[in-house]
């Protein structure tokens, strides 16, 4: 993890003209307050938060371990831990990472679990994932990759005259690719991209006055609106297709042992394609209302555009190997889905393939192509040193793991089962429509702080006995669950995305906190609204 001095530095006697390029492909990530540029206001209130966290967190996780609860030992102990672990992520007074890391440790000094239980999730295929993909993204930003498909972007007809257009746009490549790619490998494969359109939106912005010279790059709102769309179209297009996210699968394969009713891929996105195209709408509306652009339209685009390509010339070797490499992971990663399009999930080529091209795998593999493929042989120079590849960011691959652990340590210790039964309980759910709602709210809750699977995992298996057991058809509740499980958009440790994003440092967690919980909220609503008349509409559930 890097935190190096932005070049956006000023002093009050001096202005010195902001190196974009390096503020936002340089792999800069989790600032402190020394290390951005803020206007008064906003450092008053910065230290503000950091200040009520550092001695809120502690205070809230110590008082709620004494609270006289009916709760097991271990699931007490650990929702204080957890409940400590949110305030310090909210507030920032450490870096996101190692706020994780603290709640970790306290976890294993208070007997919750041995460290050996506590540390194994760490080694997840998703944290491989990240480690493949960052390694791949680096080597494009390294040798301008992400520029050079940053300008053929931009260059589309129409799009880059506005950055409204750039950011919708941007936003439909996402969930079509998320529908088929898992999110994590769709956001971290486009990630350089965006950071590639931005640096060039903020030269643009620099060079015709629209910001100061030692403007900070990384506070930008179309930085925020562009990359908060890429993490936020990934998850709804994830819900397209029963292979787009794990909580579809889980999902679907509960309700079918559940019910005894085979869900189709036809059937499944004929449900999922009305809330995802109505989400879509919805982020494009208030993302750009709640992450409003500096600027709509700056003249001179197509020239600038021109000009840069035009300067670029022809792609070098490194670029080329670049490509092999990434080709050949996205060809892996696409092969389970494109067995299960012709072939179903049940066929025997999507289970050999599935079962063998692990995401996990095929990003370490793909990136490991970077150190084989040769840019000049003769003195044994490869695509990619290892040297770059220690730039990734460790950062947010540590604090997705630590995500992943408390998500992993609810699950085990029964904390999640305990939430969900007693709200259940205590609320009188005796109907379809409340507890289709209390499914939604709860799935979205629960993947606020733990991964979508485990929340998938979680939540399903809690509502089709709650349904069962009060006479309601489990389809819609359970559906609902499912499809709620990928809406947590408030935290960076929600989802994967959303802690790729959150890591490039040009989303403040204010903002990503602001803008999650308006789509919270919103995909709630959404999805108790949209999910039973589709359900009905193709001759599914009772």
């Amino acid at each position: 993890m890097q935190t190096q001095q932005p070049a956006a530095a000023s002093s009050p006697t001096t202005s010195q003209r902001t190196d974009v390029r390096a503020a936002l492909l340089g792999g800069k990530t989790f600032r402190s307050l020394s290390e951005q540029t803020l206007s008064p206001r906003e450092e008053r209130f910065e230290r503000a938060r950091q200040t009520t966290g550092l001695f809120l967190a502690p205070a809230v996780a110590i008082v709620f371990a004494l609270l006289p609860l009916n709760l097991d030992r271990t699931q007490h102990l650990l929702a204080a831990v957890l409940l400590g672990v949110i305030i310090l992520w909210i507030c920032e007074p450490v870096p996101i990472p190692i706020g994780g890391l603290i709640g970790v440790a306290a976890v294993v000094v208070l007997g919750v679990a041995p460290a050996s239980d506590v540390l194994q999730p760490f080694g997840s295929t998703t944290i491989f994932t990240f480690i493949g993909a960052f390694i791949l993204a680096q080597a494009m930003l390294k040798h301008g990759i992400a520029q050079r498909l940053a300008l053929a972007v931009l260059s589309l007809p129409g799009v880059g005259k506005s950055t409204y257009r750039i950011v919708i746009a941007f936003g439909v490549i996402t969930c079509m690719l998320s529908a088929f790619v898992s999110n994590t490998a769709t956001v971290a494969m486009l990630m350089p991209t965006a950071l590639g359109i931005l640096a060039v939106i903020a030269e643009m912005m620099q060079d015709r006055g629209v910001v100061k010279a030692d403007f900070d790059p990384l506070r930008l709102r179309i930085g925020a609106a562009l990359l908060l769309m890429l993490a936020y179209g990934a998850s709804v297009g994830g819900l397209l297709t029963p292979v787009g996210s794990p909580p579809n699968l889980i999902g679907r394969g509960l309700i079918e042992e559940a019910t005894g009713t085979r869900i189709s891929f036809a059937q499944w996105m004929a449900i999922a394609f009305p809330v995802c195209l109505a989400m879509f709408v919805v982020l494009a509306l208030v993302m750009l209302l709640l992450n409003k652009p500096e600027v709509r339209r700056i003249e001179g685009v197509e020239e600038y555009i021109r000009e840069h390509r035009a300067a670029q010339g022809r792609m070098s070797r490194a670029e080329k190997n670049t490509l092999v490499a990434f080709g050949i992971t996205v060809t892996l990663w696409l092969l389970p889905a494109f067995a299960s399009l012709f072939g179903g999930t049940e066929s025997a080529a999507y289970i050999f393939l599935d079962d063998r091209l692990d995401e996990g795998i095929v990003a370490v593999l793909g990136a490991s192509l970077l150190f084989i493929l040769p840019t000049n042989w003769a003195k044994r120079e490869a695509t990619l040193t290892w040297t770059d590849a220690a730039k990734i960011d460790w950062g947010t691959i540590v604090l997705f793991g630590t995500g992943i652990i408390f998500g992993s340590l609810l699950a085990d210790t029964g904390l999640a089962e305990t939430i969900g039964t007693g709200a259940s309980e205590n609320l009188n759910i005796t109907n379809v429509v409340a507890i289709t709602v209390f499914s939604a709210v709860l799935a979205v809750l629960i993947s606020e702080t733990t991964s979508n699977t485990a929340s998938a995992a979680v939540i399903v298996p809690i509502v089709i006995p709650l349904c069962q057991a009060i006479g309601v058809d489990p389809f819609v509740p359970a559906l609902a669950a499912t499809f709620a499980a990928s809406f947590g958009f408030m935290l960076p440790v929600s989802t994967p995305q959303n802690a790729i994003v959150y890591g490039t440092g040009a989303v403040p967690i204010t903002r990503m906190i602001r803008t999650g919980i308006v789509f919270d909220v919103l995909g709630v609503i959404l999805i108790i609204s949209i999910v039973p008349v589709m359900i009905a509409a193709v001759g599914l559930g009772g």
